[in-house]
Order: structure tokens, then C-alpha cells, then sequence
């Protein structure tokens, strides 16, 4: 628990630091959100505000992991199994870090431009489905090597799994390495545009991620103190076969904590935007997330958000296409609240608390699991 602690301190305090900086560096260079014409017109007066910020929680993520593990060091023996950097930090971190790289192109091609359209669709699909499937591929081909005192394997689980998972992998749903790595890039695909789609309104996606990666961490956490391959764990006691919670717990605390520190300066009126980099950033981790909880079939109630507002883009555009008619008055849904007279703070905090029932609703699927199984 102490590293995990160290790790959110840590980010929250170089995303709480560091983005006034990056706000200056930004602006220095002229890195300005352009606006959709086509948009709300209460937007336009949010033009020229710096966006690429992503960039700012993202390192801190990165360096809040290093700290982490400088954390653990200090720990009793029999507590730190996990010391390394393994084979699950390099995958969710990547994930975050290359997904975010993809969204850093389409908003450095934005502002190049000055213009709302950077990466086009196919360059940002082929950039998602490439990230999704080196990472599936070292997820599902690298087992770990861990063993005990006398040398003997106490894990040999991979960071995803070749058979789809709920609270916990489901065995008659075997899909084989293939199918699992095609699973991982569809996960990416959909959680990375969940929460670019989410974003849009100051400090929306960004309190939405926060939530949902808490709950991972929390998770991931409850699944390293109930964890198989403990050697200190009671035999035959009810444990969860993945590899290297606590890793995922560190992760899932120290990103949850830069992008507290983040929505500091992100709240209306925001000083400086997240991008598409912070968009697909956390959208990358949050998959990677569901993938090495082996949770990916919780994760449209845990990101139930998310999965509204998309559904409301898919909505819109099936409707148009087949009938020339709109549902709503324009997509994503924040943006229809907001041209039926709601406030852009009334938006963010309402749906907050959709995301944050999504959540609760998620942690009481995953507990009572345990609970039923237990008793």
C-alpha cells in the first residue's frame, strides 16, 4: 500500500506543478485548441486555450511509477515480490504512452493547421490498431517467471488472457492468442475513442478517468492482497490468477493521481486542454486496465460514461444515414445538453455522477463476487 501511496502523491504533485508550466510553454509556442466551426457557439470563446496537456499527466504517470518502486525497495522481504519493473508495466504503460503519441500527431497536425481537423480517421484507426496489437502480442506471448525460494514457478500467468473475462476470466469462453490479441485492439479502439469523444467539455473526461482508474487501482489492489501466486497466501483459499497486481494497482493510483492534478487547471474556465494525447492516453491505460484485471467485460459498466456518450455518436449517425433525421441536436450527448440551455458546469457534474454510479455499480459486481464465492 505504501508504494501505491508514494506513486498517486508523487504524480499528483508533478501534474499539480508542472501543467502551469507546460500552460506557458504551450502558449509560447502558439499550441492553441483550434474550434469546430460546426460546434456549439459558446466554444468559440474557448479558442487559443493550449491544448497537448495530456503530455503533462502522461510523464507524470511515468515518473510516479519509478517512485513507486523506489517505495517498494524500502519494504520487509516478504512484501515485495514485485521489486522489478515486469512485463505488465512495460504493456500498460506503452499503451498509454504510444496511444498517447497517436493523439499528440492529430493535435500537433491541428495546430499546425489551425484547424479542428488533424490526424485524419484512417491514420488515427491505423495508429490505435497498431499500438493494440504490439502490446496484445507482448501480453499474451510473455509469461512471467516468477518463482520461490527453491526455484520452483509460483506464476506463469500472462498480462492478458486467451480466454474473455467478466470479474474474473470465464473458462468455457476460450478464444486462443489470436482471438485474445484481435480482443485487445478492439478493447483499445473502444476505450480510446470513449474517452475522446467524452472530452469536450472542461474537466469531463478528465474527473470521468479519474474515477475509473481508482476503481482499478482499488481492484487491482484487493486482487494482490488475495493474490495466487503469494507464497504467503493461505492454500485453498479463494485467490485471483493475474499477474503482478500490485504493478497494476501502482498504475492505475499514480495515473488516477496526475489527472487529479490535472483537472486543477482543467475545471471551467480551463487554462489548458488535454488533446486527443491525454484522450488516448488514458483511453490506452483504462484498456490495458480491463485487460490485466481480467475485468474487460466489466469494463462498459465500470466506463459506463464513456459507452453512453459513444453510443450517442453511433446513434446520431445511424439515424442520419438511414432517415436524413437527427436524435439529438448534436453528438456527442454533452453537446446536446448543452444547446438545450444546461450549463457547461452543470453538465460536467451531472455526468460525473453517471460515471461515478457506473463505477459503484462496477466495485459492487466485483466484490460481491468474492463475497459469494467465499461464503
Amino acid at each position: 500500500m505504501r508504494a501505491v501511496i508514494v506513486a498517486i502523491g508523487v504524480a499528483f504533485l508533478i501534474s499539480l506543478f508542472c501543467t502551469p508550466i507546460a500552460i506557458k510553454v504551450f502558449t509560447r509556442l502558439k499550441a492553441g485548441q483550434p474550434i469546430r466551426a460546426e460546434g456549439p457557439i459558446m466554444h468559440q470563446g474557448k479558442k487559443g486555450t493550449p491544448t497537448m496537456g495530456g503530455v503533462v499527466f502522461i510523464l507524470a504517470t511515468v515518473i510516479a511509477y519509478v517512485a513507486g518502486h523506489l517505495a517498494l525497495t524500502t519494504l520487509p522481504d516478504a512484501q515485495i515480490a514485485q521489486v522489478e519493473p515486469t512485463i505488465t508495466a512495460l504493456v500498460l504503460l506503452g499503451l498509454m504512452v504510444f496511444s498517447g503519441a497517436v493523439g499528440f500527431i492529430d493535435d500537433f497536425l491541428k495546430v499546425r493547421k489551425r484547424h479542428s481537423g488533424g490526424l485524419n480517421k484512417r491514420g488515427k484507426l491505423a495508429g490505435q490498431i497498431l499500438v493494440g496489437a504490439v502490446f496484445g502480442v507482448v501480453a499474451l506471448y510473455f509469461p512471467s517467471s516468477m518463482t520461490d525460494v527453491s526455484g520452483n514457478a509460483t506464476n506463469t500467468e500472462t498480462v492478458g488472457s486467451t480466454t474473455l473475462s467478466f470479474i474474473r476470466d470465464i473458462p468455457t469462453l476460450e478464444i486462443g492468442k489470436i482471438g485474445a490479441v484481435i480482443v485487445i485492439i478492439m478493447v483499445v479502439m473502444a476505450a480510446t475513442n470513449g474517452v475522446n469523444l467524452t472530452d469536450g467539455l472542461d474537466g469531463l473526461a478528465t474527473g470521468a478517468s479519474v474515477m475509473v482508474l481508482a476503481a482499478y487501482a482499488l481492484i487491482a489492489f484487493w486482487q494482490y492482497r488475495h493474490w495466487c501466486a503469494d507464497p504467503n497466501y493461505p492454500a485453498g483459499e479463494y485467490c485471483y490468477t493475474v499477474r503482478d497486481p500490485l504493478e497494476i494497482a501502482l498504475i492505475a493510483g499514480a495515473a488516477a493521481g496526475a489527472c487529479v492534478g490535472f483537472l486543477w487547471w482543467n475545471t471551467s474556465p480551463a487554462r489548458i486542454f488535454m488533446g486527443d494525447t491525454g484522450a488516448l492516453g488514458l483511453g490506452g491505460l483504462i484498456a490495458g486496465m480491463a485487460m490485466s484485471t481480467r475485468t474487460i467485460l466489466l469494463l462498459p459498466i465500470l466506463g459506463g460514461l464513456f459507452v453512453i456518450v459513444t453510443m450517442s455518436v453511433v446513434i446520431q449517425i445511424i439515424s442520419f444515414r438511414t432517415t436524413g433525421k437527427r436524435v439529438f441536436r448534436m453528438s456527442p450527448l454533452q453537446h446536446h445538453f448543452e444547446l438545450a440551455g444546461w450549463s457547461e458546469v452543470n453538465i460536467v457534474v451531472r455526468f460525473w455522477i453517471i460515471a461515478g454510479i457506473g463505477v459503484a455499480i462496477a466495485l459492487g459486481l466485483f466484490y460481491s463476487e468474492f463475497l459469494a464465492a467465499v461464503s
